[in-house]
């Protein structure tokens, strides 16, 4: 038996989640993250472990990884020099995209430069027909031309998508041989390898970003590795992907698009863990940092999925946690505009030189800064006393901006705190009303280090029923990497019509589908336990320009029941949109086998019940609401399960802060979690 290590890291810390496998005990940890030598922290992170814990290397039997290297690759656009490799006469594929305006409310919104430039494409001349079928062989001598051309204008990389791939890969294939012959230097990938979609852009940007980021993942990932064995670590680095899943780490250097939302994920998968624990039926997950929030739809215990997410600029189409970023994290700086007017964010101080209050030389206000001059934090150490918070650095910031806006201090810091929240709730209206959810029916679960910071002020705006705020939820998209299970998803686009005739084809299909899953998870990932297999398809009525997955009973696809899956589809129909046409000719357009490998869990112990009102710490006088208040202060590890006491009030703890309002109140449930909610719906 040994230790369980989870580690996500953030825009301004690296988080550790340790789960003792003797014990049950979780412990937490957080460290500065460091975006000038990625990695570092998570060494730094491991050997303080030891230092404070007397946990020594040698002793951590699992390690799962969350990383931003991806996702900031393409932020940031310091991926490779690419080329892209298309059927000729298709050449404006990411220049035309999908011909929609960013802002649809703004004229003059452009599209983001691609990240492959027109010049950098290239024609082949080749042609599959959309059955698979070639129409037009393989032109060889043009393929390499196109290298010649390629490495003439500097490509580092290539990227290959060809009409069609998705039905018949023999080009794409053929074409990398040609590639990796001409030039063994250059990095290739085909987009029928990197996730074999129907349409053509979807298709061709989720490759190009593969491919964008591939080598600089790799060798983080392989930096990791050698790292991680010099200090002693033995297990080989799992990481956590964007569907909720872990992987190997060498997997994650051959197929890192699958990884590139993997931090956003792991939060929501803790979230839903904790959600199914305590008996949530409907939540939201809003986990807010150093640099963003980001919110999901959890419905009984499990996450919503979807694709589309947004890497920067670009949607990325392969399947995902569906994560909306809601808004701007703890860190993200207050400025005013040239007319005069308070803004808050999107530039974020990360973690250096951070907050003003953290003295890592941040001059500029922030979100926490403001919460610091309202008196609601700095009442501890933050960061598990990495950040001694220095208030009155906190109130030269805000009292810059004050100045310009000819205000008080407090006041404006209040004003930061709304303008914040104001964007947010803007953001979750939009949110839910995709999903047709009420929110009134929800609870929010705020983790991160800023999600309790922040979390009632804007559940009292969207109406929510209940604030939910774990035992340790600065570190919760750590723990979500433990809780993780071996997953990953395999697809198959067949395109055709839902019949007798079509039937035994989509069986056959399914069946290779599986088999290569379980080879994924046996031989590839070493798992050998029993696994779970969901079975789904994309359909559509004829002439439907979108799909909806369906998910398919295994049962209905042996029996051969036709009239099953249709109205499988219908019914989900009728969910989204409220109708549905059972007497329409139905689609499959894809096909998707999804398996997933159990690992071993926290569970989360229940607490006796110690019924009462706690003692608090000490009454603080604060700016709350608009003026001074007096409100208690509660220290996290003095409260028990059973206990109640009424907001205003502060609960500190070595990870975060939590804010409880005027006219909140809050009980310590079976499990530990905090659940606040306005004094009439307290429970």
């Amino acid at each position: 038996m040994g230790y369980r290590v989870g580690v996500d890291i953030g825009g301004s810390f690296t988080d550790f989640a340790v789960f003792d496998e003797d014990s049950g005990e979780i412990k937490s940890l957080k460290v500065f993250s460091r975006p000038d030598e990625p990695g570092q922290e998570v060494i730094a992170g491991v050997r303080m472990l030891g230092e404070r814990y007397g946990i020594q290397p040698g002793q951590i039997s699992y390690f799962t990884h969350g990383t931003t290297v991806g996702i900031n690759t393409v932020i940031q656009r310091k991926g490779l020099k690419l080329a892209l490799f298309t059927t000729e006469n298709f050449c404006d594929v990411l220049e035309l995209a999908r011909l929609k305006t960013p802002d649809m409310y703004h004229l003059l919104s452009r599209r983001p430069e691609p990240l492959v430039k027109r010049s950098m494409v290239f024609g082949i001349a080749e042609r599959m027909a959309p059955d698979g079928s070639v129409r037009k062989p393989l032109d060889e001598a043009s393929v390499q031309r196109a290298v010649q051309a390629a490495r003439a204008a500097g490509a580092e990389g290539i990227v290959i998508s060809l009409l069609h791939s998705y039905r018949n890969p023999a080009h794409e294939l053929r074409a990398k041989q040609i590639i990796e012959s001409l030039a063994p230097d250059l990095p290739v990938s085909c987009s029928s390898e990197t996730w074999p979609i129907i349409r053509e852009y979807e298709r061709t940007i989720t490759a190009v970003i593969g491919g964008y980021v591939q080598p600089r993942v790799a060798h983080y990932l392989g930096s990791l590795q050698s790292a991680l064995k010099n200090a002693g670590v033995r297990p080989e680095p799992r990481l956590t992907k964007s569907n909720g899943g872990v992987m190997t780490a060498e997997q994650g250097k051959r197929d890192c698009v699958q990884m590139i939302l993997s931090g956003t994920a792991a939060g929501v998968i803790g979230a839903s863990h904790v959600a199914a624990t305590a008996g949530i039926p409907r939540c939201l997950s809003l986990d807010i940092g150093g640099t963003s929030a980001d919110i999901a739809v959890i419905m009984d215990g499990k996450p919503m999925y979807g694709v589309g997410e947004l890497i920067g600029d670009f949607q990325i189409h392969i399947p995902s946690v569906s994560v909306s970023s809601v808004g701007e994290g703890g860190g993200s700086i207050a400025w005013v505009d040239p007319l005069g007017v308070l803004k808050v964010g999107p530039e974020s101080a990360g973690s250096r030189p951070g907050p003003a209050c953290y003295r890592r030389g941040g001059t500029r206000a922030t979100i926490t800064d403001a919460f610091v001059c309202c008196g609601l934090v700095g009442h501890s150490d933050l960061g598990y006393q990495a950040v001694e918070v220095d208030v009155e650095a906190a109130r030269e910031a805000v009292g810059e901006l004050a100045g310009q806006l000819g205000r008080g201090i407090e006041e404006t810091a209040e004003a930061i705190i709304q303008i914040a929240v104001s964007g947010m709730c803007a953001e979750v209206s939009g949110l839910v009303s995709r999903y047709g959810i009420d929110p009134r029916e929800y609870a929010v679960l705020a983790f991160g280090g800023a999600g309790p910071m922040l979390g009632c002020f804007l559940a009292r705006e969207i109406k929510v029923k209940e604030v939910v705020v774990p035992p340790s939820p600065g570190t919760l998209s750590a723990l979500g990497g433990l809780i993780a299970d071996l997953k990953s998803d395999f697809l198959k686009t067949v395109y055709t019509d839902l019949t007798p005739a079509n039937l035994p084809t989509v069986r056959d299909e399914f069946a290779t589908l599986r088999q290569r899953a379980e080879q994924w998870l046996m031989q590839e990932q070493g798992h050998v336990d029993q696994a779970e297999l969901v079975y789904s398809a994309e359909m559509r009525y004829r002439g439907q320009s979108y799909e909806i997955d369906t998910v398919l009973d295994p049962a209905d696809l042996q029996a051969g029941n036709l009239q099953a899956i249709g109205q499988a589809f219908h019914a989900m129909h009728r969910q989204l949109y409220g109708h549905a046409d059972e007497r329409a000719p139905v689609q499959i357009v894809s096909l998707r086998v999804v398996i997933a490998g159990n690992n071993d869990k926290p569970r989360f112990p229940r607490h006796p019940s110690r019924p009462g009102a706690p003692r608090p710490e000490r009454s603080l006088r604060v700016w709350l609401d608009g003026g001074f208040r007096e409100v208690d202060l509660y220290a996290r590890t003095a409260l028990h399960a059973g206990q109640r006491f009424s907001g205003p009030a502060i609960v500190t703890q070595d990870d975060c802060t939590t804010v409880i309002p005027c006219d909140h109140a809050c009980h310590v449930d079976e499990f530990a979690n905090l659940r606040i909610t306005s004094e009439g719906a307290a429970s």
